[in-house]
C-alpha cells in the first residue's frame, strides 16, 4: 500500500478549507452556504484522520466520525429550515432574507 506524505494531504485540507470559506463568506444563496460548510467539516476531517494515521492511536477516526454524524444532522436541519424558509417567503436568498438590498 502506497502511502501520501503528510504535507500533500495537509495541503489539500488547506486548499479544501479555502474553498469552503470563500463559499461561506461570498454565497448569497443559504444552500450553497450549507454546502460549503460541508466543505469545512470534510477538510477538517482530513486533517484528523490524516494526524491520526501518522500518530499512534485512533482518535483522529473518532473524532472524524462525530463529525460526520453532526454534518448529517446539520444538514438535515438546515435542509428542513430552508424548506420552510422558502414555502413563507419564497426564496432562500440570504441577503434579501435579513433585510439587505440586493446589488445587481
Amino acid at each position: 500500500m502506497t502511502t501520501i506524505d503528510l504535507p500533500i494531504i495537509l495541503f489539500t485540507s488547506t486548499a479544501l478549507f479555502g474553498i469552503g470559506l470563500y463559499g461561506v463568506l461570498t454565497q448569497k444563496s443559504a444552500i450553497r452556504i450549507l454546502i460549503s460548510v460541508e466543505i469545512l467539516l470534510n477538510s477538517a476531517n482530513i486533517n484528523f484522520v490524516a494526524f491520526s494515521t501518522y500518530s499512534e492511536g485512533y482518535d483522529g477516526w473518532t473524532m472524524a466520525l462525530f463529525v460526520m454524524a453532526i454534518a448529517a444532522a446539520e444538514a438535515a436541519i438546515g435542509i428542513a429550515i430552508f424548506l420552510n424558509v422558502f414555502r413563507r417567503f419564497g426564496s432562500v436568498n440570504v441577503p434579501s432574507l435579513v433585510g439587505l438590498r440586493e446589488e445587481v
